[in-house]
């Protein structure tokens, strides 16, 4: 299979609820998700749609978890990237950091994130001391990835213009309301957003943010549009956001609609959505076997 062909799964997660409960996954909605996820799991279905390194993304806000995907990537040949979980608050920070790129598998820290779409206060981003634990996570050379509603993105827009040294990148397209068909207010903060340089979109989540049991690569068109005129595909890559995808679609359906969704492009385009934007923007290494 051509380097063209080949894919970067860029967000996805697993969970053990032997080891600790994700007490995100709440009420009936989410109910299928109440069960462990691991990388046993996800790799055949990865590697059937032609997919050769990934990145696991954080969960849970608790310290415990990045040294455990790190160790996890440690044995792996298909996790490329972590993007894990520190307090950015905390005033050794700095340290934190640096001890856990000294971890087992600390080489593939790639990044970190932040459940700021459960923060209350609209301007979290900006506040001295996140700020100060963002400029230690730019000092550490991670990225920071951002998970944020829709109507949390001006303050992203002006975080990144204060912290032009930090690369951020941000998950799921920021949420769009896919699902009410709206493309406004949410176009016009994403378009603000990738006018920063050093902003990168993830092509993720999307079939989530729609009507799980009735969407069609219709209805993600125009957002997936949207994105792809906002930061072009040199920063944008693709993400399956798995196992969440699996209350809307199976993992070979996202990355169909992904392929669907980038058929526009030359194929030297589509290689940087599906693959290449991910490797330079988290610096991945080339571990995974041929496909």
């Amino acid at each position: 299979m051509s380097d063209q062909q080949r894919i970067v799964d860029a967000h996805h997660h697993v969970w053990d609820l032997s080891v600790r409960d994700q007490d995100w996954i709440t009420g009936d909605e989410l109910a299928p998700l109440r069960r462990t996820f691991t990388l046993a799991d996800l790799e055949p279905e990865a590697r059937a749609v032609g997919v050769y390194a990934t990145v696991l993304v954080q969960t849970v806000t608790v310290p415990e978890e990045t040294p455990e995907f790190l160790a996890l990537a440690h044995g792996s040949d298909l996790v490329a990237g972590v993007v894990g979980w520190c307090d950015l608050t905390a005033p050794d920070v700095a340290d934190t950091l640096a001890a856990l790129c000294e971890l087992p598998g600390g080489d593939r820290l790639v990044g970190i994130r932040h459940q700021i779409q459960g923060e209350p206060d609209l301007e979290w981003l900006l506040r001295p001391d996140v700020r100060r634990g963002l400029r230690a996570v730019a000092g550490a050379g991670l990225v920071y990835d951002l998970v944020v509603q829709a109507h949390q993105l001006p303050a992203t827009v002006e975080a990144a213009a204060l912290l032009p040294e930090l690369t951020f990148v941000l998950d799921h397209a920021g949420k769009p309301p896919v699902a009410a068909g709206e493309l406004h207010p949410w176009a016009d903060d994403l378009r603000a957003l990738a006018a920063r340089p050093n902003t990168v979109c993830k092509l993720s989540g999307l079939v989530t943010e729609a009507d799980a049991h009735s969407w069609t690569v219709s209805d993600l068109r125009p957002y997936a549009d949207t994105v792809l005129d906002a930061f072009g595909p040199g920063r944008l890559m693709f993400g399956s956001d798995w196992p969440v995808c699996r209350l809307a679609a199976t993992y070979e359906e996202v990355v169909d609609a992904a392929r669907t969704l980038t058929d526009a492009l030359t194929e030297d385009e589509r290689a940087r959505v599906l693959a290449t934007t991910a490797e330079r923007v988290y610096g991945l290494r080339r571990i995974g076997r041929s496909v």
